[in-house]
């Protein structure tokens, strides 16, 4: 897979994933279509389709929360590996330290410790509202992190000046 940019603003990702998600794709799918846009990645854009099943806590169960689910997607179009050679493979054992590191994260920066669906929206009614802004926070924020991942570890410059997500906004502000 190729990347086609050399510098990229994980902010910038991260509002556009919150766009992506406000204009129509759920949580999932519009942390991969970001990913792939704003990194130009060469993969089709059936890799959104990939996504689709993943929202809402995955199929709708409440389950792990889609955001995060996206943000492993996306580790794994970069560090995912394409060979069946059992576990100890250098591609494998990344993906797995990265998608660990989101994980952790994520479950710190969500303020809820948690990354299961139910929990993260028990206070929502859903789809409505306070819930749906909730849901384009945390896939901004999923999509901030994975933006700063890759950089980090590919050598692709940060333009960001402050290493912080951008603030929580109204889905009107968006």
């Amino acid at each position: 897979m190729n990347i086609g940019v050399t510098e990229i603003s994980p902010r910038e990702v991260q509002r556009k994933a919150e766009k992506c998600f406000k204009d129509g794709y759920y949580c999932c799918e519009a942390l991969v279509s970001t990913i792939r846009d704003e990194f130009k990645l060469d993969v089709p854009k059936e890799v959104v389709a990939m996504a689709s099943g993943m929202a809402v806590g995955a199929g709708k169960s409440g389950c792990v929360c889609g955001a995060f689910n996206g943000g492993i997607l996306a580790l794994g179009m970069f560090f995912g590996r394409t060979e069946q050679d059992g576990p100890t493979n250098p591609k494998s054992i990344k993906c797995m330290e990265l998608t660990h590191e989101l994980h952790d994260w994520f479950k710190k920066a969500n303020g809820k410790n948690a990354i299961c669906c139910r929990v993260l929206t028990k206070e929502f009614n859903m789809g409505q509202g306070e819930h749906k802004e909730q849901c384009i926070y945390f896939t901004g924020l999923c999509a901030w992190k994975v933006a700063q991942i890759v950089c980090r570890e590919l050598g692709i410059k940060n333009l960001d000046e402050i290493d912080e997500p951008c603030e929580r906004r109204k889905i009107a502000d968006i």
